[in-house]
């Protein structure tokens, strides 16, 4: 009898776990299958392109100007997308930008398999850069989009669980998608990784098509577009604690992810462990991410703006560690510690917004803080242009010292910010 009440109590225990709360919803489900096959192609791209464009070039400069060239469209989609999104479906949208992505991926693969863009040949970067200006618009309006439906999906309470969710699987993939790339590049050919990466954006377009349709926020009336993008700056600016919020979360990207694509710089020069140490890096970093991302999850909706501003140091400090590291053992083991802090960070932005955001407005303040992954391309520019004069190691640990500075700057004087629960 005894044993059979121990049962049932863990049984009921194990019901009671919130962390995959909202996979209860079944249209959550479908969105989260949606989501995979874009996680894992960005996965692999986030790696691939940068490696590919400095074994083109052999500059940073370069791999910062790409980055610059993919930031002034999806500034400007970043806007437009949130005032759409308040007004019409975002559904509708997240078909249109996953499937153009999917194309602007195909007819790279098609380039690479021809020759007409060749990792030997150095003159053919440009059309790395003339996809880049696409594909930053159609981020631009896909980014806020992905996190704006869902408390359309899973309803107010579910809010914190499920972009939490939505984090874990992004990271998860991150975990195979970096070493998949290196170990097919290393194997096949850049080609062929554009080509995997197809059939994952078909998978996730397809998916999207089988999300029911939600509500509409913002009716249309007189209202348009410009003026809706010109109210969310409106709103911001008199919500301070949504300001501060965008303020931090450009630092967050412009001083701590421009790693992602200067990495291939310490594989290549430093650590001299080519493509597949490249993936493997990426791969760990992932695991990190992973852990930080079950655990939000599983957090209750209290002292999330400590949490947010804890997120920078959590990132920072291993990369500044990671940044000056000549040993692979020891970069290595830095990674899954410089992959928590993004996760926390975008999981805890996404979930204050969506919490304390106004119905009408949420798509519009998403947008904005979505500029902080724009910006964060500014940064790499920066960044780039510094490993080409300092050095990668001193452009990468600069920047993390300062984000280690913005973190501990906000904590101490915008105290509204860190009593968010």
């Amino acid at each position: 009898m005894g044993s059979d009440n121990t049962t049932r109590k863990k049984r009921s225990s194990l019901r009671n776990i919130k962390t995959f709360e909202s996979f209860k919803v079944p249209a959550y489900r479908i969105l989260f299958l949606s989501h995979i096959g874009q996680w894992s192609a960005m996965s692999m791209e986030m790696m691939v392109r940068s490696l590919l464009v400095y074994r083109l070039t052999g500059s940073g400069t370069m791999i910062g100007m790409l980055a610059l060239v993919q930031v002034v469209p999806q500034l400007l989609m970043s806007l437009f997308s949130g005032a759409l999104a308040d007004r019409i479906q975002k559904r509708s949208l997240l078909i249109v930008s996953q499937f153009i992505t999917g194309v602007i991926t195909f007819c790279l693969a098609i380039s690479l398999a021809t020759g007409y863009l060749n990792a030997d040949d150095s003159s053919s970067w440009w059309v790395l850069f003339m996809t880049a200006v696409g594909q930053g618009a159609v981020m631009g309006m896909m980014m806020p989009v992905r996190i704006a439906i869902i408390p359309e999906i899973v309803g107010e309470e579910r809010v914190m669980n499920a972009v939490s969710l939505t984090t874990v699987g992004q990271t998860a993939f991150q975990l195979l998608g970096p070493t998949l790339a290196g170990f097919l590049i290393s194997t096949y050919s850049f080609s062929l990784v554009y080509f995997v990466m197809t059939g994952t954006y078909a998978l996730s377009t397809f998916f999207t098509f089988l999300l029911p349709r939600t509500r509409k926020i913002t009716p249309r009336g007189e209202s348009n577009t410009f003026k809706d993008v010109i109210e969310g700056f409106r709103y911001v600016r008199k919500e301070t604690v949504f300001l501060l919020i965008v303020v931090f979360a450009m630092c967050h990207m412009v001083s701590g992810m421009p790693y992602q694509q200067l990495t291939a710089v310490f594989t290549e020069d430093i650590l001299e462990v080519g493509e597949v140490g490249l993936g493997v890096l990426m791969t760990v970093s992932g695991v990190g991410a992973a852990i930080s991302s079950l655990i939000i999850a599983s957090l209750p909706n209290r002292k999330r703006g400590i949490l947010l501003l804890f997120s920078g140091i959590v990132m920072s400090v291993p990369l500044i560690v990671f940044s000056f590291s000549r040993w692979y053992g020891l970069s290595l083991a830095m990674m899954p510690f410089i992959g928590m802090g993004p996760v926390m960070h975008g999981a805890l932005t996404g979930a204050l917004i969506q919490n304390y955001a106004n119905p009408g407005y949420r798509g519009r303040v998403q947008s904005l803080t979505a500029l902080g992954a724009s910006v964060a391309s500014l940064g790499t520019f920066i960044a780039g242009i510094l490993v080409d004069t300092i050095g990668v190691q001193w452009a990468v640990g600069s920047m993390a010292i300062f984000l280690s500075a913005v973190s501990i700057g906000f904590y101490i004087f915008f105290p509204k910010l860190r009593k968010l629960e």
